[in-house]
This record gives C-alpha cells, structure tokens and sequence, in this order.
C-alpha cells in the first residue's frame, strides 16, 4: 500500500513539474576578466564565494582527497579553491555505462547557469530540475546528496564530468560539495 501512494505522490509531482513553465537561466553580462557569472538569488558560500570553473582532466594520482597541515584529511567530493577534490579515478569500473540516448545531451553547463530542484523520488534516487531534465544520483553518492536542501531556490550547477564520460557533477554552491549524476532525459 505504502508503494503505491508513493507512486501516485511521485506521479502527480511529475506532472505538476511539466505543467510549470520552463525558464532559461538568468544570465549576467561577463566581468572583465573572462570569468562568466549569473544573476542568482543568493551568492555561493562555498568556494570562497565564487563558482569554480569546470573541472580538468589533468592525470588522476588515485588519492583526490584534500589534506591540511593540521593533518585532517577530507575525501568527501568538494570543491575548495577552484580545486575538485575526492574525484574517482577514470578506471572506476561503477563508472562504466551502457549505450544511452541520453548521455552527453546537455547543453548548458558549468558555473553560468544555476538551478534549482523541482521534485525529488527517494526511491529511484532522481531529481528533476527546471528544464524538465531528470537526473540519477549514484547510489554511492546518495548519502551525500540526501542531506541537501532540495528546495532552498537556484543553488545547484552541473558540470560534467573530465573522467567519466556520459556522467555530470551536480555542484552545491553552498556546502562545496559535488554528487555523480546521470541525465536520464526530459
């Protein structure tokens, strides 16, 4: 029975998702120096305040993880000084995809545009946003991305992923941190 409701919950969020009208990301001309920023409701506390530019792919060394010299050590997947930190190494077999019609469809990515999440369903561990794209989460990320604030306004950017060819980095511009996500279409 619980099932159920929980289906028809997530179907009648779903359809009141697609009845919302579809805005383009807000927009701001480019500063001067190159870097491309938008007009958005609240500015990141994460990254010293900035959005970080989209990630290289620069040699993976295996140990991604970010070390003080206090000797603390955080692997959690961040972003600190426009450096992307706790990033799976290319070979990762989780990372390994089927053939989808989906994958590498998105267009407007990286710190220019901001979103905000229209409806979460738990159980299949998707999200959608204003596009109308749908997302999945990486069941090894979930934990990470269940702590969010899903509906706090425009405070999530994608990016894509250097190392993992068809996966995106759903950013949190307030906490810093970064979950692996699979467009699943619109």
């Amino acid at each position: 029975m619980q099932a159920l409701v929980q289906l028809l919950v997530s179907l009648v969020l779903m359809i009141h998702a697609a009845a919302l009208p579809r805005h383009a990301p807000v927009r701001q001309p480019e500063p001067q120096h190159g870097a491309k920023l938008i007009a958005a409701s609240s500015p990141p506390r994460a990254n010293q305040g900035h959005l970080p530019p989209p990630p290289s792919q620069q040699a993976h060394s295996g140990d991604s993880a970010e070390r003080w010299s206090s000797g603390q050590v955080n692997t959690t997947p961040h972003v600190n000084h426009d450096h992307w930190y706790g990033q799976d190494g290319a070979a990762d077999r989780r990372y390994r995809l089927q053939p989808s019609p989906h994958r590498n469809s998105l267009a407007h990515l990286g710190p220019a545009y901001r979103y905000p999440i229209l409806g979460v369903d738990r159980n299949l561990r998707r999200f959608w946003i204003s596009t109308g794209s749908h997302f999945e989460v990486a069941a090894w990320n979930w934990p990470l991305f269940a702590d969010w604030c899903w509906n706090c306004g425009d405070d999530f950017a994608i990016y894509g992923d250097p190392y993992h060819p068809g996966w995106y980095l759903f950013y949190n511009i307030h906490t810093g941190t970064y979950v692996h996500v699979l467009y699943r279409g619109q």
